[in-house]
């Protein structure tokens, strides 16, 4: 079966993983400790894994620690669920990226933001057909920061051999209605805002159920209970997450920028998943913080 076909049909049942990437706590990658936590990541049955995007700090990794977590991240699945890596930077550097994941067996590739500048739509589509040009793996472009796609954009994206889908960061349900009717009905779109769950209710009303987890990253428990609630249409449940867990999770998340990442990582080592601390330019939350953060957890897992 083909990746995006694939996809299409495990993400109807179940939410993408994007796992971290461990470090020792002297900031080096801990490719052992790596596969145990990712391991975890796969026994609760994500729709696929997403491996050195955002989350696990991709922008920190040099290509020889990247090509270590996609090719671990490779052996664990055994094919078993898809793996697709992050690929970034100028489109040269991303293409770089993206020929290192195919050698090391990914199924697609995530392409993340450029660099510093802004560009216009023209420019943001050259840059995705120069990647698709470098690589035989499927590409899905990530919408958010300095990219942003319109509608004829997006309908020139999803003529470009090797596109197969869209993940939104943005979460401009208006613009993003545009784009999906925009393209044809078999180009993947997903919902990739930061705590994907609390607008995922929204995103499923426009015909976009699939969305990323962070939450999955050290709770898989509640992310898959949330997920189940919506699907199912268990509205009580899916307010009753939102109100007690999502909700002042986001609002501790919102206390200082990058703790998207950082206060997923400090869950998991409540958690004691082997993954360490965060890479400079992220900070780790504060003992008081991860004391919060840490009664927020008690609580969402009591509540699954």
């Amino acid at each position: 079966m083909k990746t995006a076909d694939l996809l299409h049909e495990r993400m109807s049942a179940g939410v993408l993983s994007f796992p971290l990437t461990s470090f020792t706590d002297r900031g080096e990658l801990d490719p052992e400790s790596f596969r145990a936590y990712f391991r975890t990541q796969l026994e609760a049955d994500p729709a696929a894994v997403f491996v050195a995007c955002g989350t696990g700090e991709f922008f920190s990794l040099t290509l020889d620690e990247y090509t270590e977590v996609v090719r671990i991240a490779v052996e664990e699945t055994a094919h078993r669920v898809p793996v697709i890596a992050g690929v970034g930077y100028g489109w040269a550097m991303a293409a770089q990226f993206a020929r290192v994941a195919e050698e090391a067996g990914a199924d697609g590739a995530l392409l993340l933001p450029h660099y510093l500048v802004k560009a216009p739509a023209d420019g943001l589509v050259e840059q995705v057909r120069k990647v698709a040009e470098a690589t035989s793996l499927p590409l899905i472009a990530y919408q958010r920061d300095y990219v942003t796609f319109d509608a004829n954009a997006v309908s020139r994206l999803a003529k470009i051999s090797g596109v197969i889908g869209l993940k939104d960061g943005h979460g401009d349900l208006d613009q993003l209605q545009r784009l999906r009717l925009a393209a044809p009905e078999n180009f993947l779109f997903f919902n990739g805002v930061a705590t994907a769950e609390m607008q995922a209710r929204a995103y499923r009303a426009i015909g976009i159920p699939a969305y990323s987890s962070a939450v999955h990253a050290f709770a898989p428990e509640i992310s898959k209970t949330f997920f189940g609630a919506l699907r199912d249409g268990d509205e009580s449940r899916v307010d009753e997450l939102l109100r007690q867990f999502y909700q002042p999770f986001v609002e501790l998340r919102d206390r200082c920028p990058g703790y998207a990442i950082s206060l997923v990582k400090a869950a998991a080592r409540l958690r004691g998943l082997p993954v360490g601390p965060v890479r400079a330019p992220l900070t780790d939350p504060s003992p008081d913080e991860v004391t919060t953060l840490k009664t927020l957890l008690s609580t969402g897992l009591d509540l699954v």
